[in-house]
């Protein structure tokens, strides 16, 4: 059974290694792949902050207010950092929708995805700090 430090250690690896594979995906141009990942860092992330302050395991979704809402700290993040989060929700799903993909990739420019990778960084940064 792995302790409560552990499970914080293994959710923070995995948002470390999502945002190095983001980062990967932004250098080759695969930009459907990037907003897709810099979701996973996110959701990753919480995930630690959630194991940090509840004594069980996260949720299994992939729906990131709802991780920050059941794991009590939605109301420590500003404005915009909300923003972001709800910017930032789709990507897990619309990403693996052909209808949806034509519609995403106008929309993921190389500079819409260096924003995004850049406010990953910062929003998971950030988490690490409370946590």
């Amino acid at each position: 059974m792995m302790t409560k430090e552990k499970k914080i250690k293994y959710w923070k690896d995995l948002s470390n290694y999502d945002l190095e594979t983001a980062i990967a995906m932004f250098e080759t141009k695969r930009y459907l792949y990037v907003a897709f990942m810099c979701h996973q860092v996110i959701e990753k992330i919480l995930k630690s902050y959630y194991s940090k302050l509840k004594d069980e395991t996260p949720p299994f979704t992939h729906k990131l207010i709802y991780l920050a809402i059941h794991g009590g700290f939605y109301d420590s993040f500003d404005q915009q950092q909300i923003d972001f989060i709800t910017e930032i929700e789709p990507f897990n799903i619309e990403t693996r929708y052909p209808e949806y993909k034509e519609r995403l990739l106008k929309r993921l420019s190389p500079n819409y995805c260096e924003r995004l990778i850049e406010k990953t960084k910062e929003l998971q940064q950030w988490i690490i700090e409370q946590i």
